[in-house]
């Protein structure tokens, strides 16, 4: 018995696709074997069956003031981490009120240390968490790790409307 020649197309289409599915199933075992085993696993490939860690993220919006400030802290403390004086007097005039510029620099003469820091060095790690918002301000706690558990911690107030930073303690 012959085939017609539609049924001899369909069970070749039929045995092309099975044998590549055999070959994308044993290159994705091969992959991942590899990939577990330690030997040219990738950023994030799960190891002893365990699953990948989460990618970090970070989000964040140019209307708000918090947003606001977890930027400018990141970027600030960028920039002095690579020593560039230029950059920090940029973030500090686009990022913090007019005050509160003069009353670093007040600060700053006194204590002979950065004031947006409060300190002489700069951290390894910072953190910035919400804290709340009302009467036109929003308010914010930054954490900034310097060796193992030394921390400083400071508040950061940034005004709702014009999104500057209009005060930091601590």
């Amino acid at each position: 018995m012959s085939k017609s020649p539609a049924k001899a197309r369909r069970t070749a289409s039929l045995a092309l696709a099975a044998t590549a599915a055999t070959a994308a199933l044993t290159l994705a075992l091969v992959t991942s074997a590899s990939a577990t085993d330690g030997a040219g696993a990738g950023a994030g490939a799960p190891r002893g069956g365990r699953p990948a860690a989460a990618a970090p993220s970070v989000s964040g919006s140019p209307e708000a003031a918090f947003s606001r400030i977890t930027v400018f802290y990141g970027a600030y403390i960028d920039a002095v981490y690579d020593g560039d004086g230029t950059r920090a007097k940029q973030l500090r005039a686009a990022y913090l009120s007019a005050p509160l510029q003069r009353e670093l620099a007040k600060w700053e003469e006194t204590n002979h240390a950065d004031g947006v820091l409060r300190a002489q060095n700069v951290p390894l790690e910072w953190k910035v968490v919400y804290v709340d918002s009302g009467m036109g301000k929003t308010n914010a706690d930054v954490t900034l790790t310097w060796s193992g558990s030394d921390t400083t911690r400071l508040h950061v107030q940034a005004d709702l409307k014009t999104r500057k930073i209009l005060s930091i303690t601590g």
